[in-house]
């Protein structure tokens, strides 16, 4: 798959669409939001802003979002930011423990692509679970379908 070049407009739409679709299917105990600055280690520190998180609810007052907060991080990767979304960002995650990724990109088309993976903690590497075109259909970490081709 090769991403495209995608205009921020369009990127803050999906986030905004994805994070709306997961926070009315993940119930009362979790939220869903774009662009929240999360801390996933304070020694060395590192910390990253996903284009969206689905973390506990009953941590919505709390700053800075840490990593046990979260249940899964959601990545938009284009040409500028693939090798974050595709290396660095999932390498930290996963030394994280952060149990569910999901990549989206912008195909060759213009169609979305996503892909959803489950850490495997004794491996310490995500394992794919799912690859949707246009409409993203999950059952994990709740059941959720996203129709992307309104973008």
């Amino acid at each position: 798959m090769v991403s495209t070049a995608v205009p921020a407009a369009a990127r803050r739409r999906a986030a905004r669409i994805i994070a709306n679709a997961l926070d009315a299917a993940a119930g009362p105990d979790w939220n869903a939001d774009v662009a929240v600055e999360v801390r996933l280690a304070d020694a060395p520190l590192t910390v990253r802003r996903p284009d969206v998180i689905v973390y506990r609810a009953d941590a919505i007052h709390t700053i800075p979002i840490r990593a046990h907060h979260l249940l899964c991080i959601v990545e938009l990767v284009s040409r500028a930011s693939h090798l974050t979304g595709r290396i660095v960002g999932v390498h930290r995650y996963v030394q994280a423990g952060i149990r569910h990724y999901w990549r989206i990109e912008w195909s060759a088309t213009g169609t979305l692509v996503a892909c959803s993976y489950v850490l495997d903690p004794v491996a310490g590497v995500y394992r794919e679970e799912s690859v949707c075109n246009g409409v993203i259909h999950v059952t994990t970490p709740f059941p959720v379908t996203i129709d992307l081709t309104r973008l």
